[in-house]
């Protein structure tokens, strides 16, 4: 990585938790309210639509994310029967963006990184800015899917991340823990994806995999 002169973050996923308390309080509402009983199919319904959602949200398309909280949750009412206080249920979303806890390794890893930290996210600015500020997170900028109005995996967001960086494709990494909004978008406009994959190993050619922050010292 010697010619690496930015560095690239995920932030769902690979920055914050999603098994956190608010998003746990949110799965809990919706297997009280609705025809899904079971968490894991519960999760697998929510964030096949968010997929789905981010993959069409792009120019004339693009939505915001509590845009997109309230069609996920009108689908809810449609296909899986939610009932109850969708209020509620989208202010606790809200608070997932804000207040879902770092990894114990992300910290440490911004404060020994020598290069510019620059986090891309498909979540709105103001809330990972007020998220960022809770945290004490600096990094060297944020490049959010509004700025662009496009979300990954679509380029766009990515070719703002070079502009704001002011590097080319190969002098930049991007740590994602998504094959599809990360890898595979990262690749796709020339930029070296590096596979953070917390929960168990793997092998994916041609890219280097790491179980945790820590693992990346050369940067």
């Amino acid at each position: 990585m010697e010619n690496i002169k930015a560095v690239f973050i995920d932030y769902t996923g690979t920055m914050v938790k999603e098994d956190e308390p608010y998003t746990m309080e949110l799965l809990k509402y919706f297997l009280t309210h609705s025809d899904l009983s079971e968490p894991d199919k519960a999760l697998a319904a929510v964030w096949g639509k968010i997929k789905e959602i981010e993959e069409s949200c792009v120019g004339e398309t693009f939505i915001g994310k509590d845009e997109m909280v309230e069609r996920i949750l009108a689908w809810c009412v449609r296909e899986h029967g939610l009932k109850g206080d969708l209020e509620y249920m989208h202010e606790i979303w809200r608070k997932t963006w804000v207040y879902a806890p770092l990894f114990d390794d992300v910290k440490p890893f911004f404060d020994r990184c020598r290069l510019p930290i620059y986090v891309i996210t498909n979540d709105d600015l103001c809330y990972i800015e007020e998220s960022f500020k809770d945290k004490d997170i600096h990094p060297a900028g944020i490049v959010a899917a509004e700025m662009v109005r496009a979300c990954k995996p679509h380029p766009q967001i990515f070719c703002k991340a070079l502009e704001m960086a002011g590097v080319k494709p190969d002098e930049a990494i991007h740590i994602g823990d998504s094959m599809t909004s990360d890898v595979e978008a990262a690749k796709a406009v020339g930029i070296t994806p590096v596979y953070l994959s917390r929960k168990r190993d793997v092998v994916v050619d041609g890219v280097k995999v790491i179980r945790s922050l820590d693992e990346l010292e050369s940067v």
